[in-house]
């Protein structure tokens, strides 16, 4: 099965995705921005992590109306998980990896 057949996992990429373009947005970009005076990086980074960040929230609500998702018992922390810093790691070990990724 290819990395992309299934929302699921096409959710899981973003989520991951998210969390890396996090990572290196608040540990290179931002010191390089404060520290050294260089913001290019921030100005790069920055939208590439608003977008992903937007992807998972979409991706999010398919996949949950796809495996019609209860709001109020899981859509909620999926979604609250990309509102607290590297959220999404937490979420695909709690809950999106034990999905059922049938394809589409």
């Amino acid at each position: 099965m290819s990395l992309l057949t299934s929302n699921v996992r096409q959710l899981r990429l973003i989520g991951l995705l998210e969390g890396l373009s996090l990572l290196l947005l608040l540990g290179v970009a931002v010191p390089l921005k404060h520290l050294y005076g260089n913001p290019a990086l921030v100005r790069s980074l920055g939208p590439i992590h608003g977008l992903l960040f937007l992807l998972f929230i979409i991706k999010t609500l398919s996949v949950g109306v796809e495996q019609r998702w209860k709001f109020s018992e899981t859509t909620w922390k999926v979604l609250l998980a990309c509102l607290v810093p590297f959220g999404t790691f937490y979420i695909d070990y709690k809950i999106l990896r034990k999905l059922p990724e049938a394809a589409d």
